[in-house]
């Protein structure tokens, strides 16, 4: 046997461990998947992407509509950048709107309801009157405020709807009424189809529809049973037939539908046409910013309800497609908000606001890509137009108050510490935490203090 320089025996060496076993490497699909699941099952989630897809949506908007509106401007002897401006001067008021729509309690949002379906309705009824109301394309839903400004009180009238009816339909909910068809019914549906009469009155059927998805969304949420919500569909269904039959103005868009020639026979459809022809020539990535070709006269309405279409043509498939995953993150955050809270009126009101935007995007995409018939409604926090925009963002004001009241959502901002003003951690320098940036120089300065130096 060996033995050591100091002549004693080696000591015996401890028997090798067998190795570990590797462990398999996770499939990085479903470890991104995991991740991402995570984190989109966050308290803030629907706060970030309601608050993220709005912004985003507004300023795209913005971009297109100084892109699209152009040629129109010059060919009305106008400055290029004339629609932009009161675009942009609409998104500063709206953003104020949203800020306090976004920090209002939901006590004072309730009690706004019926204030403002007062006013909607009186701004409503003062369309009508000669020397006040204002036709535009042949609807009589517009007022003149002075100079260049006007103001479509009907878009009010979706705000009003939504508020009000939540707050209804809550209140009779927190009485145990909900149960009763006449109910659930009276009077949110008299007081809607008023609303209805209003629109219509003005020849405004786009603006109409969308009140009565609002209704139909506000219905569904408070539980109405099939048979009711067939039944008020029915009739609907019957009187847009109605309406439609009535005038030739919608029959000739109803017949529109996957035209490919501007003139179809009898019927005019060079703006569904030129919509199709806008977004054909866009290709993967689209012709580039601002080179769009359909917006120097051929294409109508090219920075309103057409939008989508020069944003096509100018930013391709990839454009357009990022445009519908902002409305489906906005959407999807809504019904979120709606699905999580245990306050009835969030509930309706969240939901009412979702329908609406969603219907709203849905019926102006759709009459682009020529899958429905062109309603004349504008794409919501991206088509030109400040009536349209200061109540939508209002709206998008309420998703986030609601997004930030849901108990996980408070709990989470609770946690978080200020940026500014105050260190990290609550037991200051001694939290085991390094303090903010500005305390740096106190710090140093002290340190030289105590060493001598001055």
């Amino acid at each position: 046997m060996p033995t050591s320089r100091t002549g004693r025996p080696p000591a015996p060496r401890a028997p090798r461990r067998p190795a570990a076993p590797r462990l398999a490497r996770e499939n990085p699909v479903l470890a991104f998947y995991s991740r991402a699941r995570r984190g989109w099952d966050r308290p803030l989630t629907a706060y970030y992407l309601i608050f993220g897809g709005s912004l985003l949506i507004t300023v795209l908007g913005l971009v297109m509509v100084y892109s699209a509106s152009q040629i129109t401007a010059l060919q009305m002897s106008l400055p290029g950048s004339y629609f932009f401006r009161k675009q942009m001067l609409a998104a500063v008021i709206g953003a104020g709107l949203l800020l306090a729509a976004s920090r209002m309690p939901v006590k004072l949002h309730r009690a706004l309801a019926y204030p403002i379906l007062a006013g909607a309705v009186f701004l409503m009824a003062l369309v009508q009157i000669p020397g006040i109301g204002v036709s535009v394309n042949g609807n009589q839903n517009w007022i003149a405020l002075g100079g260049s400004f006007q103001i479509q009180p009907s878009e009010f009238g979706k705000l009003a709807l939504v508020l009000w009816g939540a707050d209804l339909l809550a209140r009779k909910q927190d009485k145990k009424l909900l149960t009763q068809w006449k109910h659930m019914l009276v009077p949110l549906v008299p007081a809607a189809f008023m609303l209805l009469g209003l629109i219509m009155i003005g020849g405004d059927m786009g603006t109409a529809i969308i009140l009565t998805a609002i209704l139909f969304g506000l219905l569904w949420l408070a539980g109405a049973p099939t048979r009711l919500f067939a039944g008020v569909l029915s009739i609907a269904a019957v009187l847009g037939l109605i309406l439609i039959k009535t005038s030739a103005n919608r029959m000739a868009r109803l017949q529109c539908l996957g035209a490919t020639e501007p003139q179809s026979g009898p019927v005019d459809c060079w703006q569904a046409v030129h919509g199709i022809y806008a977004l054909a020539s866009g290709g993967i990535f689209g012709s580039g910013l601002g080179a769009s070709v359909e917006k120097w006269g051929q294409l109508p309405e090219a920075h309103t309800d057409f939008i989508f279409a020069v944003t096509g043509e100018e930013l391709g498939l990839a454009g357009t497609l990022s445009v519908l995953a902002l409305f489906a993150a906005l959407g999807y955050a809504g019904i979120r908000v709606a699905g999580r809270t245990e306050d009835p009126f969030v509930r309706y009101a969240a939901g009412g606001v979702t329908t609406w935007i969603t219907a709203q995007a849905v019926i102006n995409i759709g009459a682009v890509l020529g899958l429905l018939p062109i309603a004349g409604v504008p794409l919501p926090l991206f088509s030109y137009g400040g009536s349209a925009l200061l109540p939508t963002m209002f709206a998008i004001g309420l998703l986030i108050a609601f997004a930030r009241d849901e108990p996980a959502a408070r709990a989470a901002l609770a946690m978080r510490q200020p940026r500014f003003g105050r260190k990290r951690g609550a037991g200051g320098t001694g939290s085991g935490r390094s303090p903010r940036r500005w305390n740096t120089m106190r710090l140093r300065a002290s340190v030289a203090r105590s060493s001598g130096e001055r």
